[in-house]
């Protein structure tokens, strides 16, 4: 922390009718704010912060919660609590995750977990329109901003698309790699959820075990109709979020 607990806690009203949890949260909030919490900084357990400051755990659980639950901290097993830039709003778009995060400066980086070619699953070569016995390229990506992971992105490939390498996808994004090589994106057809974690999910966004997290399937089409990416992925829902906008008809 470039600040100190008792420099960021100084003169907090204890008697006023502001519950205490909120004046803490406020403090923390513009704190990071305004860059005097960075992010990747690191707040000290609860146990000693409530002894720092003479005020109880819950109370500074809660107005920890609270900024957690902006995306503005995260918890992080075996790290502790962070400091992180807020939560990504995506937009329904056809845009790659890597280059969004890369637009709003949310330092991106990708972990390739699993690169292969494969004779997926039936429902597979169904979505991208591919005859029985075609080898596809399957990914499983594991996506971070501020070297906090939060999203798990599992695709597969046309034949067309084999020749792209994990180096590459550990540098760029999926979308950006597949427009180098002339492909157009034009439609996604997508749907969005939320289920409980896997046991595998909670351990890569080391999280508790069975923590819900937002999904998205998403099949992408290019100019002439044909599908060229078929994606199931996973996300932290306390550092990402969909938007859209809606028109009547």
């Amino acid at each position: 922390m470039t600040i100190s607990i008792e420099e960021l806690f100084v003169n907090l009203d204890r008697s006023g009718p502001i519950p205490m949890y909120y004046q803490i949260a406020k403090r923390m909030r513009e704190a990071i704010e305004s860059g005097d919490l960075p992010s990747g900084a690191r707040i000290e357990n609860e146990v000693k912060v409530a002894d720092q400051l003479g005020i109880s755990r819950p109370t500074i659980r809660r107005a920890i919660q609270e900024l957690v639950n902006e995306g503005l901290l995260v918890r992080r097993r075996g790290i502790g609590t962070q400091v992180v830039r807020g939560k990504l709003t995506r937009n329904f778009e056809i845009t790659s995750l890597y280059d969004d995060l890369k637009l709003k400066n949310r330092a991106p980086s990708t972990r390739v977990l699993l690169h292969e070619v494969i004779v997926p699953p039936v429902e597979v070569l169904e979505a991208l329109a591919l005859p029985e016995g075609t080898q596809v390229l399957h990914l499983r990506r594991l996506r971070y901003t501020q070297d906090v992971p939060f999203a798990l992105l599992e695709d597969f490939l046309p034949p067309d698309f084999i020749s792209i390498t994990a180096e590459a996808l550990e540098k760029h994004g999926l979308y950006q790699l597949m427009r180098t090589r002339g492909t157009t994106l034009r439609i996604a057809r997508q749907s969005v959820g939320a289920r409980a974690s896997t046991s595998e999910e909670a351990k890569l966004f080391e999280q508790k075990p069975r923590m819900p997290v937002l999904t998205m399937s998403r099949t992408v089409f290019d100019h002439s109709g044909h599908p060229v990416d078929y994606g199931v992925h996973a996300y932290r829902p306390d550092l990402y979020s969909f938007d859209m906008t809606l028109v009547e008809k």
